[in-house]
Parts: C-alpha cells; structure tokens; sequence
C-alpha cells in the first residue's frame, strides 16, 4: 500500500544557496510522523517545498499518488493539504469566523465541530484576528487549516511560544486529532509531548534525512547526537 505523502530526495535551493540535500519521508494514512531537527536544519523548508511555497529541484513529493512538482501551492491545498505555518500567519483584519470560513471546505469539520475542538473561538467569532492573544490565533491557525478538510494536516511549531496552559489545549487537540484518524506531519521541539502520540519520527540534519524510526527506538545516543543543544 502507497503512503499517503511520500517524499523521496528532494533538493531545494534559495536563490545559489542549497538547503535541502535530499530530504526522505513518509506520511501513511492515519498517522502521526514527527519531522525533528535542531534549528536551522531544514523542516521549515522541507514543508514548504511539499506545499509549493518552495520549489525543489530535484527530488519527488507525491501526494494520494499525484507527482507535486509542477503544481502551485494553492492547487496542493486543494489536493488535501491543511498547513498551520510557523508564526501562524492569520489574516488579522478578518474576523475569527471570517478567518475560519476563507478557505473552508465541505466535509467533516464545520464550524461547530472546530468550535468543540477549540471552545475559545467561538467565544470570540466577532473579534478581528489581530486582537486575539498568541494562543488564541494558533487555536485560530489549525481550525482555519481543519475548516478545509484536509487528508494531511501539516504543524509546523505549532506550540513554540505559547504559554504553558495553552500549549497544553494544543497537545490535547493533536491527540484528539489522532484518535479520529487524521493524518499528521508534525514539527515540535517538546519531545516529551511529541513522541507519545508519533507513530514514526523523522531526524534532519543539514538538510539531509539523518535517521528515521518509531519513537520506541529514538535512543538517548541518537537524541544527543542530532537534537541536544
């Protein structure tokens, strides 16, 4: 059986700089892959380039049996992929419910259904996206990619930043997430919350898959080598 997202070797570059020397992962349906690295190792980069935002030159990303290479970014969401990007990136003078329904697609998630994953945001549907707290527009940012119903969903930092009762909701959402079959690429750095719920991980180390496994087998060894300080 194919994997949902399967990405062979990809190679991008930034103008004459490379960044990416060839990047390998695989995302089944229903899973929870971790993408690990320290900072500056190219999972930023990597997400960008399997959702068109950045062009690889070499390589392969397909997606649900489709060849990504030639397709613009907006056709990939189309496709069924939901990013959360780094920083969040809300559009700030839409309202929370405007924000919500931009890019909405029919399908299982509404807004009532965002609205039981996230009760704060419906709290605030009339707000503009600008006046709500950090939290507020992450929760903002993953139910926005949830209201297009995507067959991957793709967080990139999701909790990098937040207070430590909101990074909390985060995580609770992401396990419920996983327990309805979603499927997940996931980037964070708080492997004590990342590992439970990650059916594999992924390690980048200067923009080269270095290792890959369950968490089960992620030794103290391996963690040191390519994600300590």
């Amino acid at each position: 059986m194919s994997a949902l997202l399967d990405v062979k070797g990809i190679e991008t570059f930034y103008g004459p700089s490379q960044a990416l020397f060839g990047v390998d992962l695989e995302v089944g349906e229903g899973e929870v892959v971790a993408l690990m690295g320290r900072n500056g190792m190219g999972k930023t980069t990597t997400i960008s380039s399997i959702c068109g935002l950045e062009k690889y030159r070499s390589g392969d990303v397909v997606f649900k049996g489709e060849d990504l290479k030639t397709l613009p970014s907006h056709k990939i969401a189309r496709l069924g992929i939901g990013l959360v990007p780094e920083g969040r990136r809300c559009f700030p003078n839409l309202t929370v419910y405007e924000n919500l329904i931009a890019a909405a697609r029919t399908g299982d998630w509404t807004l009532d259904r965002v609205s039981t994953l996230f009760p704060r945001l419906k709290e605030r549907f009339s707000q503009y996206a600008n006046t709500l707290s950090g939290g507020e527009q992450q929760m903002l940012a993953v139910g926005r990619a949830l209201m297009t119903n995507p067959d991957l969903l793709i967080l990139d930092e999701a909790t990098e930043g937040l207070a430590p009762v909101i990074r909390q909701e985060i995580w609770q959402a992401v396990r419920s997430l996983k327990e309805t079959g979603q499927s997940i690429l996931i980037v964070d750095k708080t492997l004590s919350e990342l590992l439970p719920i990650a059916d594999h991980c992924i390690i980048l180390e200067k923009g080269t898959t270095v290792w890959k496994g369950k968490p089960e087998e992620l030794t103290r060894d391996i963690e040191n080598r390519y994600l300590g300080v």
